[in-house]
Formats: structure tokens, sequence, C-alpha cells
């Protein structure tokens, strides 16, 4: 006998995401990933100024603020030929690392933490700290009102839960904390950016800002309490879950996908791009002591089960159209299928960890016996990918400080420059691609100009990779992929598959934007309490 679960939508995700799965004998047999919106960004910007595309495609989504303003500028950049001062890519570096640790550090904590912990273990509290009495307290309060929103919608705990009543307590305390850090992340970011989401400054070319000593200083008194925390507590919290708690579900290869995984690389070290702080790279069929290069005309977008009218053959995003077609036999989902060499890959803070080797991250994998990595060390993955960049900023901050000079005299050597204004005014053709990475995974942005104008605008961001659908040749998206298989030992309480789809960190504003207008069944949530 087989059970059909809708989870529609997934909650604490950005966007809206509708998830099928077929359950037989306790395991997901079928897993379909709906992204239920369509975006139609790319056709708003055709026969626009190619300056004007990073406005507005940048406003795919304002969570993952400022990651399409900087792809879209980089497509552009290259097709003008434009080389972005060493200031300008200081500064773009430091606003969107700042991005970075506020968007990591809420994701933990206020989308996904919930799914791993039994919140009425809070009421067990016996400890003397004054904080947590006082989050034991509240919570409790809250609970004989009624009214526990701010830890709501929530799955019944399972047996993988933690129950240890100090440790929940301490967890959802951060939680509070993070609230506030979080925001810190975006204040810091804005300092430079003039605003957060949806950055002014960063513009086709460079950026539009000269800082002074005051801001930089100002920038880095709050990026430091963020960083603190990240060190201090985020990463602490996440990797003692991970290998402690969680483990058992992690050993189990809960969540873990087919083993392809890839890397763009992103924020560059030097102005020519030769050194990168995440370096590019491929990982095939789990062969995690292998990355081969990362070949940029491999990716194509299939579109066999997607609301698009097919193409011949997959195409290269730089080369296909997007035309929609509601009614298309076997379509299921707004999002394409993007595909390298004809595999799903996984993007994200664990392609990039392992692309990367990462020690810290490669000996967390081998202490805990791991080759099938999946969904408790896709968050550990997250952490250390925090770190990677927490560590980075001082030295962004050190080297825009020279850069200006201890004087805060602009310009004096040239080395203040930060836009290349020669190449500002459009060419008459060009292309260009704009591969970086953001905090979800590998985004690419690609244009191309005909007459001075917009003539083709693709994106293929993280979401639209690991949330893909199946594929002419029967692949599963990685999404799909690793909630197959996953433990559901009660069909009303699917926690296992929201655990999942949570750790991929998904965000469906960016990969599809408009509403359809078909709604559908919705499974109504609760937490059990006392």
């Amino acid at each position: 006998m087989s059970n059909k679960i809708v989870i529609d939508p997934v909650t604490r995700i950005e966007g809206h995401l509708k998830v099928e799965v077929t359950v037989e004998q306790g395991k997901v047999a079928d897993a379909r990933c709906v992204g239920t919106m369509f975006r139609g960004l790319e056709q708003i910007v055709i026969d626009k100024d190619p300056r004007d595309v990073p406005y507005v495609v940048e406003r795919a989504c304002g969570v993952c603020a400022g990651v399409h303003g900087w792809a879209s500028c980089m497509a552009v950049e290259q097709a003008h030929n434009a080389v972005v001062p060493e200031m300008g890519r200081v500064l773009r570096n430091l606003m969107m690392g700042a991005l970075w640790l506020h968007d990591h550090v809420l994701h933990f904590y206020h989308l996904s933490a919930l799914d791993y912990i039994d919140p009425t273990a809070i009421l067990s509290y016996t400890g003397g700290s004054p904080q947590l009495i006082s989050v034991r307290d509240k919570i409790k309060a809250l609970a004989e009102a009624g009214d526990l929103h701010p830890i709501l919608p929530s799955y019944a705990p399972d047996d993988f839960c933690v129950r240890d009543p100090d440790v929940v307590t301490e967890l959802v305390y951060h939680y509070i904390q993070a609230l506030e850090i979080q925001a810190k992340g975006r204040k810091a970011s804005a300092i430079f950016a003039g605003k957060q989401p949806h950055h002014s400054t960063m513009v086709v070319g460079g950026v539009t800002f000269y800082p002074t000593l005051g801001h930089i200083e100002q920038f880095r008194r709050i990026i430091r309490e963020v960083i603190d925390f990240v060190r201090g507590t985020y990463v602490p919290d996440v990797l003692a879950v991970a290998s402690e708690y969680l483990l058992p579900l992690e050993r189990a290869s809960v969540g873990a996908t087919a083993g392809h995984y890839m890397s763009y690389g992103g924020y560059p070290l030097d102005s020519h791009g030769d050194r990168m702080l995440f370096p590019s790279g491929v990982i095939l069929d789990g062969d995690l002591d292998s990355v081969k290069p990362f070949d940029p005309t491999a990716v194509v977008e299939d579109l066999a089960h997607s609301w698009y009218k097919d193409e011949p053959r997959p195409g290269h995003p730089a080369s296909t159209f997007t035309s929609v077609e509601f009614d298309k036999p076997r379509a299921y989902t707004f999002i394409k299928a993007p595909r390298y060499q004809g595999k799903p890959i996984e993007v994200g803070p664990l392609a990039r960890m392992l692309v990367s080797k990462n020690p810290s991250f490669m000996k967390l994998l081998k202490e805990q016996g791991i080759t099938r990595p999946g969904v408790v060390m896709r968050h550990a993955a997250r952490a250390v990918d925090t770190l990677v960049m927490a560590d980075m900023m001082d030295t962004w901050i050190g080297e825009l400080i020279q850069l200006v000079g201890t004087t805060g005299i602009y310009g004096d050597t040239g080395s203040a420059l930060i836009h290349d204004t020669g190449a500002w005014e459009p060419p008459k053709e060009g292309r260009g691609a704009g591969l970086n990475e953001a905090p979800r995974g590998a985004l690419g942005h690609w244009i191309e100009i005909a007459d001075r104008k917009v003539k083709q605008y693709q994106m293929v961001v993280p979401t639209t990779w690991n949330a893909s659908p199946v594929d002419e040749q029967g692949n599963h998206g990685p999404m799909e992929e690793a909630i197959i298989g996953a433990p559901v030992p009660d069909v009303d309480n699917p926690v296992n598959v929201v655990r999942i789809i949570r750790s991929f960190d998904p965000c469906l504003a960016c990969a599809i934007h408009m509403i359809h207008p078909k709604g559908e069944k919705v499974i109504p949530l609760g937490l059990r309490v006392g």
C-alpha cells in the first residue's frame, strides 16, 4: 500500500514550493518538487539598456539581496569588456560578505533548527542561568496563552529530535540572539551598499561609493559583532548538534544525493579573478577525491517536465529562450532542469566545501566515517562555509583601508578608483556571463547585446539546480533524489521530508517569480505542547 503526501506550501523557506511524495513501506518511493510560480524577469529586460539590467533582475528576491545584482553586473561587464578596479572588487566582497554572514545564521536558527529540537523540553529546564530561565518562562507563558507563533509551524518531534532541556533552551536563546545578529549583517552591508535589500551602489564597471575611514570603522565595528557570534555561538552550535545528537540521522544517509557537486567559484582575491575565496570545480558520481575543472559550456537546461515549450534538445542558457506552455503533457513545475554533462548537480555550501576540500569539513567527514553526506552534513558544511567568509572579512577591511589611504585622501596614487568609466557605454554587440557563488550556491546570469540593447537574458539560480524536476533521461533533480528513500514512519508527520528540503536552503522566489492561479491541498501543521 502506498500513501501520497502533499506539502503545499513548504514553510520556513523563501518563496512557494509544493512537494509531493509517495510513501511505501515507511519510506519515500517517489518525490516531486513543484515550483508553482513563473519568474519572467528575463523577458522584462529584453530591448532595455544593458546597464539597467542589474537594477531589475536583482529584485528576483529580497532575501538573496545583492547576489543577482552582482552576477548581472559581472555578465554585463564581460560584454562591455569592463575591468572592475581594486576598490570596487574589495567593496563588493565586503558588502556581499556581510550578507553571507546574515544569510547562513538566519537559515540555521530561524528556518531549520526547529526541525531538530523538541521545544517542549524548555519547560523542563531547571538550570540556574538567568537568560535561560527567562527563555523558559517566556515560552511557558506563550504556551499557556496558546500563542506559540514565534516557533510555529512545526512538525511533531520524532526520535531524532534533541530533547535535553539544557541544550534545547540554550538553542532557543541563541535563536532569539540571532534575530539581532542577522539584522546587523544587513546593516553592515548597507553602509557600503547604500541600502539593503537591493543595494544601490554596485553598478556595471564597479561601484559608486567612496568610503571614508569613518565608514570603514563603522562597518568593522558591526561586522565584528556578527563574526564573534558566528565563531562563538553559531558554528559551535551546528557542529555540536551535527556531530552528536543528529549523527544517527546522518549515518542513515538521510538526505544524500547521487553525489554530483559543483561550484562556479566566487569572491575574487585579485582584480583579475585568478584567485578565488571559493574555487570552482566539479565532483561527479560521489568520487570526493577527484575535483574536476568546471567547464562553463557543459551547462544546459532540460525542459522535459517544466511548463515551458520544448526545444529540439537541451540548450545552453546563453542561447535558449523562455516560452511558457501551461498545458504541456508530463510537465509539473515552473522550475527548469539545468544539467552539467547531463547530470543533476547539487550546488551550495556542501558542494563548496567538498570542491575546495576544506580541511575542517573533510576532517569532520573522516572522523564520523561519512562517505555520502546528507541532511545533517549539509548544515555542518554551511557552518564551515560561514567561517571561511568570516575569516576573510578582516583581510578585505585591511585592503580597503590601504586603498583609501591612512589619511583618508582619495586617489593621490590612482589606487582609489572605484569604476571603469571608459567601458560604461554599451557595445554594439557583445556577450557575457556572470558566474558567481551566492550563499545558496552556484548562480549564473547570461546576456547577449545587439544594437546596444539586451537581445537575450537568462538566469540559472542555485535553487533551479537543487529543486529541478525529472529530466528527459529520467534523472531526478538533487532535492527529489535526496528525498527518495527518506524514512517516513508516520505519514501524518513527514518531518524528514521537510528536514531534507530545508537543508538545501531553497529560495523559490529566485527560481520562479509570479504566482500560478491554481491552488492545491494544504497540510495543517501544529505543535504538540505539554
